[in-house]
Parts: structure tokens; C-alpha cells; sequence
């Protein structure tokens, strides 16, 4: 396993705070930012579509990435995601990205347009061309419709800044395969699979739950890299609860926001459409299983 990963070892996909109204609350983004920098993280994933990237503009996306940078740039690795299903939007938001600072970017494969696998890997190679740090694919088919295939990773592996890959394919035999004859460094998409990934050699977690567990995560690694598989195991299954009441009882963004204001790190739980506020039985539920796993 890499000593020095390209971006970290405990990321959260960080939930983009919003105003009663539906602005972007940048603020309370560099709020949230500093929490998770004072909180088992070195690194984040902004723009991701925990953070409702799919309603937000190219603008707001700019713009929280360098509140964000300003904020922690110096404490955590800042990715940010840039992935749509039209290359050259991608292109363009990646390099506008790390002109405001990102010091990584993340690649989902396209969505909805379904391209081959030679067009998903000529994407994930224009975005990796057009910008000079680090690449993490995103893979996903559960959202995009289109899995990365094994062949088109370890093809992908050949570029000098595809580095990483987020798995949220749920394969665990096929990301054993891609990190035995690759150098991709592997990073869980999939709280319930975190240990799972960690065990087989990932190097870390890109975590929906981490906004309220980084401590623990960041523990669950190192043991993890220092052989200790029962006190890995011991926080895997303290963190059950919140992981099935975060990403079970509804849409992971929905959960965060409301863990996020629960916990009095954030205002304001909005979300723009079509997500919906967790509901008062939601939150009910969130709360049991924060404090029964201790985080409360």
C-alpha cells in the first residue's frame, strides 16, 4: 500500500450548504470545511453529487471550490468534482477548478449518453490532459448506467494523472483484480464497503458518512495499515447504525445536510429539487442511529 497517497486518506463528499432560499451559503461551506479538517480529515470532495452538483451551476461550483480552498487549503486536499456526460463542459470546469485552487479532481464516467468503453476511456483522458493534478475516476453504475470495465481501468492506468479510483461499483473481486496489476490507488465510494475495500488493499475512503464519523474513519485506516483487522472490525460495526441511518434511510446528501445541522455545524438543512428535506420521522431515525453508534 502507497505511504503517501495522491490525495488523502479520509475524504468526505461534502454536502454543499444552502440559504432558506436556495443560495449557496459559502460561509457555512467554510464552516463545514474547517469541521472536517478538525475532524480525522485530510481531504475533501467538493461539487460531488453529494453536493447536489446536478442543480448547481458552473458558477456556484467555481465559487465553492475557492471558499473552500480559502478556507482549509493549506489543512486538506481539496477535490473537486468535475464530471458530466459532455466532455468538453468537463474540460472546461476542471480547468476553471484548479485555477481556483483544486488540487485534485473528480472524474465520474458519463451519465444518461451511455458511451462505449473506448468513449469513456477518451474522456477520462481528455479531462487528465486539459489539467496538471491529480485524477480520480468515479465509478458508479448504480447512477451513470455505465460501469468502468476492468480493461478500460487498467488502460486508464497508463496516464500519468490517473492516479485514483473512487469504487462505488460494489465488486470487490473486480477492484482486487484492477489493484493487482495496477498503481491506481483505490479509495471506497461505499460506506458499508469501507472496511471491506480497506482490508483488500484500498488506500482510503471518499465517505458520505464521514461527516460525521472522520475520527473513526481515519482510526478504521490506521489500523488497518498497522495489521489491527479486530479493532477495525470493533469501529466498522460501532458505526453501523449511523451508516445504515445515513445511507439507508434515504438519499446519502438528503441525511448529511440534516446530520450536519443535528450536530449545529451547518443552519440550514435545503436542498434545491427534486431532493427533499429529510423528513421529522428521518431525522428521528438519524438520530438513533447517531447516538447508538456514539456519535451524538
Amino acid at each position: 500500500m502507497p505511504s503517501a497517497p495522491h490525495l488523502g486518506r479520509v475524504l468526505t463528499a461534502m454536502v454543499t450548504p444552502m440559504r432558506p432560499d436556495g443560495a449557496l451559503d459559502l460561509d457555512a461551506a467554510q464552516r463545514l470545511a474547517t469541521h472536517l479538517a478538525d475532524h480525522g480529515h485530510d481531504g475533501v470532495v467538493v461539487n460531488g453529487t453529494t453536493g447536489e452538483s446536478p442543480t448547481t451551476t458552473d458558477e456556484e461550483n467555481y465559487d465553492l471550490v475557492q471558499a473552500v480552498v480559502e478556507a482549509v487549503g493549506d489543512r486538506l486536499t481539496v477535490v473537486a468534482g468535475v464530471g458530466t456526460n459532455d466532455t468538453a463542459h468537463s474540460v472546461r470546469a476542471a480547468q476553471e477548478m484548479v485555477k481556483r485552487g483544486a488540487r485534485g479532481a473528480l472524474v465520474v464516467t458519463p451519465y444518461y449518453n451511455k458511451p462505449t468503453q473506448d468513449g469513456v476511456l477518451a474522456h477520462f483522458r481528455a479531462v487528465a490532459d486539459a489539467i496538471d493534478v491529480p485524477v480520480m475516476l468515479y465509478d458508479i453504475p448504480g447512477r451513470t448506467g455505465t460501469a468502468i470495465a476492468t480493461e478500460t481501468l487498467l488502460r486508464a492506468a497508463e496516464h500519468p494523472r490517473i492516479v485514483a479510483v473512487k469504487d462505488a461499483k460494489g465488486d470487490l473481486f473486480a477492484a482486487s483484480e484492477v489493484m493487482a496489476q495496477t498503481d491506481l490507488q483505490w479509495y471506497s465510494g461505499d460506506d458499508p464497503l469501507n472496511l471491506a475495500h480497506l482490508a483488500q488493499g484500498a488506500v482510503g475512503v471518499v465517505s458520505v458518512v464521514g461527516h460525521v464519523a472522520g475520527p473513526q474513519y481515519a482510526e478504521m485506516v490506521a489500523c488497518v495499515d498497522r495489521g489491527d483487522l479486530a479493532r477495525a472490525r470493533e469501529i466498522h460495526r460501532q458505526l453501523l447504525p449511523a451508516v445504515r441511518a445515513m445511507m439507508m434511510t434515504s438519499q446519502g446528501a438528503i441525511m448529511a445536510k440534516a446530520a450536519m445541522v443535528e450536530l449545529g455545524v451547518i443552519p440550514s438543512a435545503h436542498l434545491r429539487l427534486p431532493y427533499l428535506e429529510a423528513t421529522p420521522a428521518m431525522r428521528e431515525i438519524l438520530r438513533a442511529g447517531l447516538n447508538k453508534s456514539g456519535l451524538m
